[in-house]
């Protein structure tokens, strides 16, 4: 048995990345189950004009590619906060096999809050789900992000 690495500083490290952009500060990994790091993103909706474009997203997108292939079975995906409802359909649609994330978001979350994407019938895969993995970095962020816009 293996024991278990966390990636979670490196979506963190994403997350600062998308702040100093301007974005809110999410942050996401994908590794395959060797652990090996297929790809990193953070948000840039705001950089590339395009709602779609989050952390979680972009990341599936470029883990894709790189495996040249449309899912991500055998793969796990740490991000720094509870994906929304869109997110999380990705999630299930790529095959996704675990999920971490940080902080929960109770106001746009689709995983624990709001649509609960993986408890509907109509989701067909649904990945394991771990929370609050380094929670307190990923709330800090996001609270001091929006602080300094206020």
């Amino acid at each position: 048995m293996s024991q278990f690495r966390s990636y979670m500083p490196l979506a963190l490290e994403e997350a600062r990345k998308a702040a100093t952009r301007g974005e809110v500060p999410v942050g996401a990994v994908i590794v395959d189950d060797s652990g090996t790091v297929i790809a990193t993103e953070g948000n840039r909706t705001r950089e590339r004009n395009d709602p779609t474009a989050h952390a979680e997203i972009l990341a599936i997108r470029a883990a894709c590619a790189r495996l040249g292939q449309e899912r991500l079975t055998g793969c796990d995906l740490y991000v720094t906060l509870e994906p929304c409802a869109m997110c999380a359909q990705a999630i299930a649609h790529a095959r996704i096999g675990r999920l971490y994330f940080g902080a929960d978001d109770p106001k746009s979350g689709g995983v624990l809050h709001g649509a609960r994407v993986f408890s509907h019938p109509q989701c067909h895969h649904v990945p394991e789900v771990y929370d609050g993995l380094d929670a307190d970095s990923a709330r800090s962020l996001l609270m001091s992000f929006f602080e300094k816009l206020r």
